[in-house]
């Protein structure tokens, strides 16, 4: 079982992914006012792309892919996008309680991890032999 990150590690991360959440957007804004003259158009971009970060984040740190909707308005967005960025950056290990419909993946660690849980995706399970459908007709 790997370690969980400490907190220089974690916040460098979180910092640069709060970055690549809010920067792109920043620089697409000011290029498109630049070229229109609109700000408007600045803020629209911006905002933009706050939100399709919150949106893509959120269902990996415990929000819900709607709460990408608040991620676009203005002020509240960088601040989800920072939440989400540090979240992000401790992933797989979480130390916050997840949500009501993730508890039947969710478990709390203990030993050299206590205080923190995991909530890994289940297991595919592959097809076999024994689980293919019948390719002849069946009898009676």
């Amino acid at each position: 079982m790997q370690n969980a990150r400490g907190l220089t590690a974690r916040a460098t991360i979180a910092a640069g992914l709060f970055a690549v959440a809010v920067v792109p957007g920043w620089t697409l804004g000011d290029l498109a006012e630049s070229r229109t003259g609109w700000p408007v158009l600045d803020w629209v971009i911006t905002c933009g792309w706050s939100g399709l970060a919150v949106a893509w984040a959120g269902p990996r740190c415990s929000y819900r892919r709607v709460d990408g909707w608040f991620g676009a308005v203005p002020i509240y967005g960088w601040y989800l996008a920072g939440i989400l960025a540090w979240r992000l950056a401790l992933l797989p290990y979480r130390d916050w309680e997840p949500r009501r419909d993730e508890l039947w993946q969710a478990r709390w660690l203990t030993g050299d991890h206590v205080g923190y849980w995991r909530a890994d995706a289940p297991a595919r399970r592959t097809v076999t032999t024994g689980t293919r459908p019948a390719t002849g007709r069946r009898t009676r």
